[in-house]
């Protein structure tokens, strides 16, 4: 673990566990980012469910997984997006039309792309899954 990307680290390792075929995996350090991120996941169906343990020191995500990850990464730099532009990093990051999610950071917290274009918000690029 480098712990330079805390995002990066925990998307690598759920990748990582996913490919070996285990169902479980644990996240640390854990942070409201990447809290917020998972939820997103799980939302989108790519994940079971996910708890924060508190171990004294910055806590763990205990995550069930579905099977489901082909790949997920953060995405570096941090690209800023406009409402409008999503489609464009859609084609760069995302193997498909409506395949796949943008995970993005708004004012109005982390969201999946489409409902950020719903919402009609921009933001920053954070990862993407699919």
């Amino acid at each position: 673990m480098s712990l330079n990307d805390p995002l990066a680290d925990a998307l690598s390792h759920i990748k990582n566990t996913e490919r070996v075929g285990k169902m479980e995996c644990e996240i640390k350090p854990a942070s409201k980012l990447i809290g917020n991120m998972l939820g997103v996941m799980q939302e989108g169906g790519y994940i079971e469910e996910f708890e924060f343990v508190e171990d004294g020191k910055a806590g763990v995500f205990k995550v069930k997984l579905r099977g489901k990850i082909n790949n997920c990464n953060a995405i570096k730099p941090r690209f800023y997006v406009r409402a409008k532009e999503y489609e464009k990093w859609e084609k760069r990051f995302l193997p498909a039309r409506k395949f796949g999610l943008l995970i993005v950071t708004t004012s109005k917290g982390v969201m999946a792309h489409e409902k950020a274009i719903e919402a009609g918000v921009g933001g920053q690029l954070l990862a993407f899954v699919y």
